[in-house]
């Protein structure tokens, strides 16, 4: 199943419509028909497939040396997590949120959100993944999140973002066992259905944004009151799904072998979720605590 989402899976998924572990290979004797890393002739696209850890008749073949591990994955992860952790603490102590600084804060915040957006798209239609261009996207979005748990931590819930914080880790272990345990299963059926609930919920969003712009006040008050509360849990449940859309391409990377390059994708697409994740968990605390 091929993605469309350049985001979450630019290779696309393997075509089984069942779950597997993180070390899961192409059944033996079976045809690799779900590959997205082969290349091979148009009578049989995955003949010649050079990264397939079993050839033609299933038996196994040479591992290749520079092929993508879990270790790779978690390595590039933790280091693009890492620099947002960092590039957010950094904003949060240098970036002054009093009532004189108030608006300059929020506008370095935009700033660096609308950068790191353009970044994001950049680094979603290469061709292959650029490390520099994925670790400057987590930069800016580090001091985007920064300065936007500060204002909020100050002005609306003390303590918000370490409660953001522990909520999304809360979420991605959730989500990591659901997956692994099978709870959680990666089918065709499944995949369309959460790209269509977040476009569908990106596309909501984007017209409550312009309400809000040209009309004033909240919109269609969707992000705020109790719809607002309704819509931050759906957000965070699609995020959620996503997570497990990342694990499959995860999966589905180690299984064909994919090139060990293919880690920074992974970890860029997990970034993005794990920033979606907290960024609703901040809201959702925000409104709870009685203010938007």
């Amino acid at each position: 199943m091929r993605s469309s989402n350049p985001v979450f899976s630019r290779r696309g998924f393997s075509r089984d419509n069942g779950h597997a572990g993180f070390n899961a290979a192409p059944q033996a004797g079976a045809p690799a028909t779900g590959n997205p890393y082969a290349q091979g002739t148009a009578a049989n696209p995955y003949a010649t497939n050079p990264y397939a850890q079993t050839d033609l008749h299933g038996a196994p073949a040479p591992a290749r040396p520079d092929a993508m591990t879990i270790d790779d994955v978690v390595t590039r992860t933790a280091m693009t997590l890492g620099t947002v952790i960092v590039a957010a603490a950094a904003a949060w102590w240098a970036m002054p949120v009093d009532q004189a600084n108030l608006g300059s804060a929020y506008g370095v915040a935009i700033g660096a959100a609308l950068i790191g957006f353009v970044l994001s798209l950049v680094n979603s239609f290469k061709r292959r993944p650029s490390p520099p261009l994925i670790l400057t996207y987590a930069a800016f979005e580090g001091v985007f999140l920064g300065i936007v748990s500060n204002i909020v931590s100050m002005y609306v819930a003390p303590g918000a973002a370490m409660q953001a914080v522990l909520g999304t880790m809360a979420v991605f272990a959730g989500v990591l066992i659901a997956y692994r345990t099978g709870l959680i299963r990666v089918t065709r059926r499944f995949y369309g259905f959460v790209m269509a609930a977040a476009i569908g919920f990106m596309l909501l969003m984007t017209v409550n944004l312009l309400f809000a712009v040209f009309g004033g006040g909240d919109g269609l008050g969707f992000r705020s009151g109790a719809l607002g509360i309704v819509f931050g849990i759906v957000a965070i449940v699609i995020g959620a799904a996503i997570l497990a859309l990342n694990f499959k391409q995860v999966e589905d990377g180690i299984a064909y072998g994919a090139p060990r390059e293919e880690a920074w994708l992974a970890a860029f697409g997990l970034t993005v979720t794990l920033v979606w994740i907290y960024v609703e968990m901040l809201r959702l605390v925000a409104i709870l605590s009685g203010d938007d």
